[in-house]
């Protein structure tokens, strides 16, 4: 039980809210950079979801038309059963539909693509797949992830983002691969230097599509789009659907079988609560106290700039933390270094912008900590949907004041 006032009032159960937050004057939860979000939409009292209310798959992964080697792949990863995203889009996927998969973060949603578009290759060596991500780190992840999976079969991958050198990605694209998986911009810079030739590919992934809008890609992402051949395979992945979105689609697929998993806007596994900070008190101060009590076991917290993220990880590492931070200033080395020691738990603390807030698929992050309020509710859903992944419990703390 957490004092949420860190004053001298007496603390209150997660879910009830301070008075301060009711609808008229008091906090206001407005963003540095302009939405003004109610800060009762950052608390939310954790669902215990009995037994009986799990999920049961119609498949198990046996029952897809897929390649036994991957099946054995996807047991070597730990997956005993489909996913919901998995169960339902897979079979859609492997039958050559366009697709719209719209799915919480943390649902498995890699996998639910990775799997028939690798037998895809296997069926036809000749299959070129693209995926465009908003992220290197998305980018990367995915890559990673189909290594794993297509492992022994002979089926390569060359994963294109900005933040390193071009000339060894130019230098991979020239051997032998089925799957290029890259950033819009990077990706568009490749092509304008004809080395990806658009006209080879019979697949498309747009994933994360929501933060590729968000981030201002999709210029880059009309472009890639564009040169593409008419006969084309489109699979569309998003956690959010905006009017936007629903514009895109439009755009971008022929008919797309559309799928969504989605039962509300954030998981029900994530206990969701407001930090006020009370007059004569800091943030920093605050923080410490937490980062400094058992349960605090994996904490990722949100800053809304690179310095201030910078700036924190500095103070908490001289205050003895485990801490480490990804920012935009950091290189791709450097930010996959500092994920790579969350991911092992080598550190216990990751202090990171909103570059952090999507697709990263890091297992057991107890605590999300927003230090800022993020820009809008969007960045919020998916940043704490960092934790509470796979149907484990997790907590979001917001800073408010």
């Amino acid at each position: 039980m957490y004092n949420r006032n860190f004053n001298r009032s007496r603390s209150r159960k997660f879910g009830q809210k301070h008075p301060q937050f009711r609808k008229r004057g008091g906090f206001s939860g407005r963003s540095q950079r302009g939405e003004n979000i109610d800060p009762s939409k950052f608390i939310n009292k954790a669902v215990v979801v009995k037994e009986a209310d799990h999920f049961v798959p119609k498949h198990k992964f046996q029952d897809f038309k897929v390649d036994q080697r991957l099946i054995r792949a996807v047991v070597a990863k730990g997956y005993k059963m489909p996913t919901p995203i998995q169960d339902q889009v897979i079979p859609y996927i492997v039958s050559g539909s366009d697709l719209v998969g719209i799915a919480n973060t943390g649902t498995g949603k890699t996998a639910a693509f990775l799997i028939p578009l690798i037998n895809k290759i296997i069926l036809d060596p000749r299959q070129q797949v693209l995926i465009v991500t908003p992220t290197r780190e998305l980018a990367l992840q995915i890559d990673q992830e189909f290594k794993f999976l297509a492992r022994g079969m002979r089926i390569f991958s060359v994963c294109c983002v900005g933040g390193v050198g071009i000339g060894s990605q130019i230098s991979e694209l020239r051997h032998r691969h089925n799957v290029i998986i890259g950033t819009p911009g990077r990706l568009k810079d490749l092509i304008e230097r004809r080395v990806i030739n658009l006209s080879r590919f019979n697949t498309v992934v747009l994933d994360e599509a929501d933060r590729m809008l968000d981030m201002g890609f999709i210029n880059d992402t009309r472009f890639i789009m564009n040169g593409l051949p008419n006969q084309l395979q489109v699979l569309f992945f998003s956690a959010t659907i905006s009017r936007e979105i629903e514009k895109i689609i439009k755009e971008f697929l022929n008919n797309p079988v559309e799928i969504s998993v989605k039962t509300r806007e954030t998981a029900e596994n994530i206990e969701q609560d407001v930090i006020r900070i009370g007059q004569g008190n800091t943030k920093l101060n605050v923080l410490n106290s937490l980062l400094a009590k058992q349960e605090f076991r994996k904490v990722l917290i949100f800053g809304r700039t690179k310095h201030g993220v910078k700036k924190l990880s500095k103070v908490l590492s001289n205050k003895g933390f485990r801490t480490d931070s990804i920012h935009g200033n950091k290189s791709n080395s450097q930010r996959q270094k500092a994920l790579g020691l969350f991911k092992e738990s080598r550190i216990q603390i990751l202090v990171a912008t909103d570059v952090a807030a999507r697709g990263l698929d890091i297992a057991d992050i107890s605590h999300v900590i927003n230090y800022d309020i993020p820009a809008t509710y969007d960045d919020y859903i998916h940043r704490i949907g960092r934790t509470g992944r796979w149907d484990k419990r997790g907590m979001a703390l917001t800073f408010i004041g």
